[in-house]
């Protein structure tokens, strides 16, 4: 139904029997729509005065003032305390993502730096679930950030970065040794004490501990000068100065051991903006900006700001460990936040508003960099609208509307020598493109090889379960038999040719090269390098494509993993055990090439053909 439509179950709300009705107790407010859609999610200290604060006349926000009109019930749960209303509201707003919440998006996935379990601890960069085997550093802001460190561990440290399999395999020190960068302990270059005293300064240099490291090898250094054991002076020295490069090049460093986020709230023309700025161990590692995703524009008053301030640490700290101090251009939040933010953190978490000397710059240069990221989001949407716009007109398509509602999805087909099909559907829409959206499809009856075939396939599959209209645009990343087969597909099931659209690959591949082929009978066209439609074009058959190879090479793996070496008729348990231990797995079995495999004792040319063919 529009948002213009009558909704008359909203005339018979009767809000002041609602209000009557609630109690003066904590808990949590559910606004209702029509069929049951969730509109709203908040808590209150006193559910009566909170909720009744909805139905004034006039609505400072017009986010929310929107969403009143469209209340047709109110659905409350009384809790013990405020605290206990503040997780149940973040638990429904995170199930529900309900239409009027500000909402940031759900990226989790901060990236760290881990040091394993081994008895050499291995140096990595690190996505996923913690284990308790190793030890994590982080969360960083960027994987920049995270990589910059690992290159100071290796100069510093010289700390191990290679995989375990490759670690097991060694007979002699790789390149990184001979460069200064590792202290080879896959061969026994350095002593198991020596190594772990390394880790350990590692770690301490990742807590903060700069300046006394500093002090330590400076100590050091001369103790072996005056032993006269002058190649360790010398290692000691080395450190010195690289650890002394890379803290005068660290110009945010404070000397301390501080841990603290930097949240900086700005509200431009429109927009909003939450700045995260990550301080580690004493150590600025970088920034990252978030935009809440709004329904209606906001006028950016102290009061929405301090909303989307607390929908921000809501949702940022719902996984991820709170800092013992957060600095921040905006106030502290109610009660029931701070008391969160402490049992998160596990100890007491300390609000900065008005902070003095280096963290004061940090807090400046956060906002800075926020209203920076504010105008470049502004210059990238306006850039982006017009290359949508742009598209439509060579499509096609314009008529004329502010094409917030043009979808676009584009399909392709990703095998290897037929095996392992896949098909790719990925869509673009309000002028960005949609990951949540995107879907793949596993191709059975298309002949392997067929294209065409499997794009029949996978046209017929999302579009004969179609329930709403269909998309404005179909791409085909294809010439005229995949456009062929897709005109079969749409004369079947009664959907309009003129929205297919073929996306020809120019010679030697080269982007800008592209031309369209229009199944409605429109003459084939090649727009050239200089028209920003095509490359918005080529940029989502690339999307397509890589997101079609991807899950093609997961299947396929897959489906390899049913063979095994014992399954090979030659393969006994003798070369087996010498093909794992040369390539350190089947994964780097794999990997070989087929003179790699027979270089191995006991396997013969034929038989390496042999091993080749059954894992490729």
């Amino acid at each position: 139904m529009s948002e213009d439509a009558d909704r008359p179950a909203a005339a018979v709300f009767d809000a002041r029997a609602l209000i009557s009705s609630l109690p003066h107790r904590p808990g949590v407010y559910r606004m209702m729509g029509e069929g049951d859609l969730l509109l709203y999610v908040g808590k209150a200290r006193d559910l009566r005065k909170r909720v009744a604060s909805y139905f004034q006349k006039n609505h400072p926000s017009p986010r929310i003032a929107h969403m009143v009109e469209r209340i047709v019930r109110v659905d409350t749960t009384v809790t013990a305390s405020e605290a206990e209303a503040l997780l149940l509201e973040s638990n429904l707003i995170k199930s529900g993502k309900p239409r009027y919440n500000i909402l940031f998006r759900d990226d989790k996935s901060y990236p760290y730096l881990k040091l394993s379990g081994h008895r050499h601890p291995r140096i990595a960069y690190y996505r996923g679930v913690l284990e308790r085997s190793s030890r994590y550093f982080g969360p960083y802001p960027s994987a920049w950030a995270v990589k910059e460190s690992i290159q100071v561990l290796q100069k510093v440290f010289r700390l191990r970065s290679c995989e375990d399999s490759v670690y097991s395999n060694r007979t002699r020190p790789c390149l990184l040794h001979q460069i200064g960068r590792c202290s080879a302990p896959c061969v026994g270059a350095v002593s198991d004490d020596d190594y772990a005293r390394d880790v350990e300064a590692a770690v301490r240099f990742l807590r903060g501990g700069h300046h006394e490291l500093l002090d330590e090898f400076e100590h050091q250094m001369h103790t072996a000068a005056e032993r006269l054991e002058f190649e360790q002076a010398a290692v000691l020295r080395d450190r010195m100065t690289a650890l002394s490069r890379v803290l005068s090049q660290q110009s945010m460093d404070t000397g301390t051991d501080t841990d603290a986020d930097v949240i900086a709230v700005c509200v431009e023309a429109g927009k909003a903006c939450v700045n995260l700025v990550m301080i580690r161990g004493g150590r600025h590692l970088g920034d990252r900006a978030f935009f809440p995703e709004l329904r209606a524009a906001e006028s950016g008053d102290e009061h929405f700001q301090a909303e989307v301030l607390g929908a921000f640490l809501l949702q940022h700290y719902d996984a991820l460990p709170v800092p013992a101090i957060i600095i921040s251009n905006q106030p502290a939040p109610n009660e029931a936040m701070l008391a969160w933010l402490h049992e998160r953190s596990g100890q007491s978490v300390q609000w900065l508003r008005q902070p003095h000397e280096q963290r004061r710059r940090w807090l400046e240069q956060a906002v800075s960099n926020g209203r920076l990221a504010i105008a470049q989001r502004a210059v990238e949407e306006g850039s982006q609208r017009g290359r949508t716009r742009e598209l439509a007109a060579l499509l096609g398509v314009d008529d004329g509307s502010d094409l917030e509602t043009l979808r676009i999805e584009c399909f392709d087909i990703s095998h290897t020598m037929g095996e392992a099909t896949q098909a790719s559907c990925v869509v673009y829409e309000s002028h960005a493109m949609q990951p949540s959206q995107y879907r793949r499809y596993n191709i059975e009856s298309a002949t392997p090889g067929d294209d065409p075939g499997a794009m029949r396939e996978v046209l017929s599959r999302r579009y004969r379960a179609l329930t709403g209209e269909p998309p404005d645009v179909v791409l085909i990343d294809g010439g005229v038999a995949q456009v062929g087969a897709a005109c079969e597909v749409f004369d079947e099931l009664g959907l309009d040719r003129s929205l297919l659209v073929g996306v020809v690959k120019g010679e030697g591949r080269k982007v800008g090269l592209e031309r369209l082929v229009f199944a409605d009978g429109r003459p084939t066209l090649a727009p050239g390098t200089e028209s920003q439609a095509l490359m918005l074009i080529a940029r989502i058959r690339d999307e397509a494509h890589r997101f079609a190879i991807t899950g093609m090479r997961a299947r396929r793996a897959r489906a390899r993993q049913g063979t095994s070496l014992d399954e090979i008729e030659g393969i006994g348990a003798k070369r087996r055990q010498r093909l794992l231990a040369r390539f350190g797995g089947l994964r780097g079995i794999m990997a070989a090439s087929v003179e790699d495999l027979a270089a191995v004792e006991g396997i013969s040319r034929s038989l390496a053909e042999e091993i080749y063919r059954r894992l490729h």
